[in-house]
């Protein structure tokens, strides 16, 4: 003998599914939103990387005695090596990177003054692209 269901033995109705993954889905929207508005906020604020200019360092300027140092990105690539160049390679690299870096023109070193220390600090007074100091040999 087959037994009949009524409506109010049904399991979960249709619509009650789909709400649920209604739900699920502007949840899942509003978090992948959220992220993307921190991560744009971040990245202009602290991952863009600043032309080369002289900025005023906050730590080691004194009242009347204030100390610019250089900061800022300047031109960066990597690219494939040429199979030419690789046989001349004593150890071969597939990545060849070219870099410069925000450099001082000209410097005049102090000696900056603490309770405990004496520590050496480099006023820059004009700053350019140029060789990376820890790239030249």
């Amino acid at each position: 003998m087959k037994e009949k269901r009524s409506h109010n033995m049904t399991s979960t109705p249709p619509m009650m599914g789909f709400l649920k993954s209604a739900e699920v889905s502007v949840l899942l929207m509003s978090i992948l939103l959220c992220t993307a508005d921190t991560y744009s906020n971040l990245a202009s604020s602290n991952l863009d990387c600043m032309e080369c200019r002289l900025e005023k360092n906050s730590i080691f300027s004194r009242e009347g005695k204030p100390v610019y140092q250089c900061i800022g990105c300047c031109f960066s690539r990597a690219y494939p090596t040429p199979l030419r160049a690789m046989q001349t390679m004593t150890v071969p690299k597939n990545i060849t990177s070219e870099a410069t870096c925000c450099v001082a023109k000209h410097s005049h070193e102090f000696l900056f003054q603490t309770i405990e220390h004496t520590i050496p600090v480099r006023n820059h007074t004009e700053c350019h692209c140029s060789t990376c100091y820890y790239h030249k040999m």
